[in-house]
């Protein structure tokens, strides 16, 4: 880290996510969320707070491990049963979709209107979103949904502009990108490890059937990233988040570091 960083950073650190009211996770496709930020999720929901997860594509071509011969139109429906499941597991009751094409099949204009619009019904303050940013991503829909995320993020209280995406304003105070690799804010999830996987591999079936290798690849990953967190945290087991508050958004490149 720079200097000037360093500076920024005691300045003007990144704001604490646990202090908002009304939250909005993105997940590109259903199970994003869940593998991302789930434990995160279910904490805030525990706590009282306004949680909703926004869906943004129908997850049609996850097909590797559903039964042979099922069809991307009976697949969408089933995940979209999958996704309101699982957020249920985790606490959450609020699940959005904007049902664009899995596999980066849609209009880009049409991704930031919805997730505007959704920003403005439920007046977010916190937004979450897949880290556009780490270089090993080449999954279309990841990058493109958290580009719309940093795009809309800044803009968001404003109501000129959001109106120019059919959008009311919403008071957006912090920006989190989960499945980071440059985490600067962590929230600990003790106790809520083993209710994230459940939400992730009971639920999500059609992605993780019984005995499915990648299920067991995908549960020691996210426990060996719950102990790291946790211990760069000093709290046991957490999520991490590379957080921009409305100061780190805009002319300070030192911000993302």
């Amino acid at each position: 880290m720079s200097f000037t960083g360093g500076v920024l950073r005691l300045a003007a650190p990144p704001p604490k996510l646990e202090r908002y009211d009304r939250y909005l996770f993105l997940g590109p496709h259903p199970d994003d969320i869940e593998i991302g930020a789930g434990a995160t999720a279910a904490r805030l929901a525990a706590a009282g707070k306004q949680v909703t997860f926004l869906i943004c594509t129908d997850g049609r071509y996850g097909l590797e491990n559903a039964p042979a011969g099922t069809a991307p139109e009976w697949l969408v429906e089933w995940r979209k049963a999958e996704a309101v499941a699982s957020a249920k597991a985790l606490g959450v009751e609020d699940v959005r979709f904007l049902g664009l094409c899995d596999g980066g099949f849609y209009d880009c204009d049409e991704l930031r209107r919805g997730v505007a619009r959704v920003m403005g019904e439920t007046k977010a303050q916190v937004v979450f979103a897949p880290d556009p940013d780490v270089t090993s991503e080449c999954h279309v829909d990841h990058r493109r949904v958290g580009e719309c995320a940093k795009q809309l993020a800044f803009f968001a209280p404003f109501a000129q502009i959001m109106a120019r995406c059919g959008a009311e304003s919403a008071p957006v105070e912090a920006l989190a990108f989960y499945m980071t690799a440059r985490p600067n804010r962590f929230v600990e999830t003790r106790g809520l490890l083993q209710r994230q996987l459940e939400a992730i591999f009971d639920c999500h079936r059609s992605q993780f059937p019984a005995g499915c290798g990648e299920a067991k690849s995908i549960a020691l990953y996210l426990r060996l990233r719950s102990a790291d967190f946790g211990l760069r945290a000093l709290c046991g087991a957490a999520e991490g988040f590379r957080v921009l508050g409305r100061t780190q958004m805009h002319c300070l490149p030192e911000a993302g570091r």
